[in-house]
């Protein structure tokens, strides 16, 4: 056993995902990457989930482009004014804020050429923002994704949990699987 907390990393899409690495690993933590991609409220969902909570953040439009335009704004003034600069930056995180949401492709297709923050708000104003959550189509993978992978935990990390022998078979065959034996 070791003191040193052993965190889970991959493929954390939702507050679920993190909740079931922790359980089937033991890990002590999960490390969230692309997940969080157009949904900065995931670490609000995290927090809520392992305090034991089933609450989610499901956000409407009108809320998710508010938070969009903020990200926008951030990004101009972390370029130091350079509006130009912080709304190309902003075009490859639309899609992920928009995940699932109706807004059409030709709206889509001008926010990944949107050049300032009035362009921004222009095209904003011309979506439904009455939408609600869209639910399961707005989860999932974000950024690049491969094929899935199967987990592989260090050696002999295990050794001393409470597993059964189906369980240890099966971390042993994930092992199999990414070392070539």
């Amino acid at each position: 056993m070791t003191s040193v907390p052993v965190l889970g990393n991959g493929d954390i899409w939702s507050a679920e995902d993190a909740l079931e690495m922790v359980r089937r690993t033991g890990c002590d933590g999960v490390v969230v990457g692309r997940g969080c991609l157009g949904r900065p409220w995931l670490f609000t969902d995290l927090a809520a989930a392992f305090a034991g909570s089933d609450e989610r953040v499901t956000p409407g439009l009108r809320e998710v482009a508010s938070v969009l335009r903020r990200h926008a704004e951030y990004l101009v003034d972390f370029y130091d004014g350079d509006e130009l600069r912080g709304c190309r930056d902003i075009r490859k995180h639309i899609a992920w804020y928009l995940k699932g949401f109706p807004a059409g492709s030709t709206v889509r297709n001008q926010l990944a050429l949107v050049d300032s923050l009035a362009a921004l708000d222009e095209l904003i104003a011309t979506m439904d923002l009455d939408a609600p959550w869209p639910g399961e189509p707005a989860e999932g993978p974000r950024g690049r994704a491969g094929s899935p992978r199967v987990v592989a935990l260090p050696e002999n990390w295990l050794r001393g949990r409470e597993l059964d022998d189906a369980q240890r078979a099966q971390v042993a065959q994930a092992e199999l699987s990414v070392s070539g034996g």
